[in-house]
């Protein structure tokens, strides 16, 4: 009996530290994970550059640097609390708990790098003819507004959550919260910023190709990398008893990033006679939109086909975006991220997973889960236009407009708003005179 008696305070003990050391894991494994996707940015930098004319490498890295810089900031003294302080409507529509708050380091630092992704993607649509101004005020405006009151609808108990929706909205990692936010804003800022001189001829889009594809390539693999710690890292542990593993998490979002580059490569093989790289790089990215949403409710063979499917969705969607809207997206970011965040909210209510129980319409689930996850794709597009096309109307009108002059477009970015440029062994007359 002693023995007993003096065993329970051990074993006491002994679940104590457990439990912290399993906390204490998870808080490495958030910070790990938000280390990765700030190396994202670094991927962002080379993808956008590479696709993009050599003229404006400097630009594309200022902005890049800005987004996270600027972008920290905001979110650490206002974006946080509006994404995840106190629901103050009783709706779940807006939160707030007061500036400067945050529920623990390790939570803000994993958010604000996320933040950081939705604002870059703006920036590779709109290269090489906005100014830097305009970019650096819309950067603060949607890493400190427009995305993180959008979060909180999901991420923090808000509306979309709601007893009256037909089904809980299911977003892991932000198919629709960060990558069709950022995918819709960049939309409006490309069609309002105007194409890049010489992108179209006679109404027809004229193909202009990137400066360096080896740095867009190297920028795709830093994603993918940097992927496995967004999707990972939005577990915010490791693995939990009712929760997937994040492993799992990871290993879903590699399959679906391979099948949307196959799948881009082979379409655009079978359409032009020959595997186009650029295409093939979108659709990997593209592959890892379409899971960002369901990686937490999708069978690896769910991720595949979702993958496949975005692969090729991308490749028709910059299509149509070039020749039938005629608005010039340099890098193709508005289908990696707007469209492909749709089509990877959307499948969940097709074929996702709730542990061993289909959710989706096609495995037994109904309609109800599609419904819910078609209202969060309207509310986000609504949301990300209406607001981007009023910030950048009022930036418009107060700043002199939103791109630069002809001249300095032609003299490139790097020159005309940075006095700097990226290679030196190819000054444009502009520069030397």
């Amino acid at each position: 009996m002693m023995l007993l008696l003096n065993s329970t305070p051990a074993l006491q003990d002994a679940a104590a530290v457990a439990a912290s050391v399993k906390d204490d894991m998870g808080m490495l494994w958030m910070l790990i994970a938000g280390i990765l996707v700030f190396f994202m940015q670094a991927g962002f930098f080379l993808v956008e550059s590479g696709m993009t004319d050599s003229k404006n490498a400097v630009n594309i890295a200022m902005k890049n640097f800005l987004d996270i810089a600027v972008g920290s900031l905001a979110f650490w003294f206002i974006g946080y609390s509006l994404m995840y302080g106190a629901d103050v409507t009783e709706g779940g529509f807006f939160h707030w708990s007061g500036f400067i708050f945050s529920q623990g380091p390790a939570d803000l630092f994993f958010q604000t790098v996320f933040a950081a992704t939705t604002a870059t993607i703006v920036s590779g649509a709109i290269a090489g003819r906005t100014k830097y101004t305009t970019y650096a005020i819309f950067s603060i405006i949607l890493t400190a507004l427009i995305y993180p009151i959008a979060g909180g609808w999901e991420w923090n108990g808000g509306w979309l959550n709601a007893e009256w929706m037909p089904a809980e909205f299911i977003d892991f990692a932000g198919s629709s919260i960060v990558h069709s936010v950022g995918g819709w804003a960049a939309l409006v800022a490309a069609w309002m910023v105007g194409p890049r001189i010489g992108k179209f001829l006679n109404g027809k889009p004229v193909e202009m190709h990137g400066h360096n594809q080896m740095y867009a390539t190297l920028g795709v693999f830093i994603l993918w990398l940097g992927w496995f710690g967004f999707n990972g890292g939005s577990q915010l542990a490791w693995g939990g008893d009712d929760s997937v593993a994040a492993s799992q998490v990871v290993l879903v979002t590699n399959l679906a990033a391979s099948a949307g580059a196959l799948s881009a490569l082979l379409f655009t093989w079978f359409k032009n006679g020959k595997p186009n790289l650029s295409m093939t790089l979108n659709g990997a990215l593209a592959g890892l939109v379409s899971i960002t949403a369901g990686c937490g409710n999708m069978s690896e063979g769910g991720a595949v086909l979702a993958g496949l499917i975005g692969g090729i969705l991308v490749v028709l969607s910059i299509g149509f975006i070039e020749k039938t809207l005629k608005v010039d997206d340099a890098v193709g970011a508005i289908s990696v991220h707007g469209v492909a965040g749709v089509w990877g909210t959307l499948v969940i209510g097709l074929w996702g997973i709730d542990g061993d129980t289909g959710i989706g319409l096609f495995n037994g689930g109904g309609a109800s889960q599609l419904l819910a996850q078609a209202i969060g794709v309207v509310a986000y597009a609504f949301w990300a236009i209406v607001l981007s096309y009023v910030f950048l109307t009022i930036i418009k009108k107060t700043c002199g407009g939103l791109r630069v002059t002809e001249e300095e477009e032609i003299a490139g970015l790097d020159i005309s708003e940075h006095g700097s440029i990226a290679y030196h062994g190819k000054r444009t007359r502009e520069f030397e005179e």
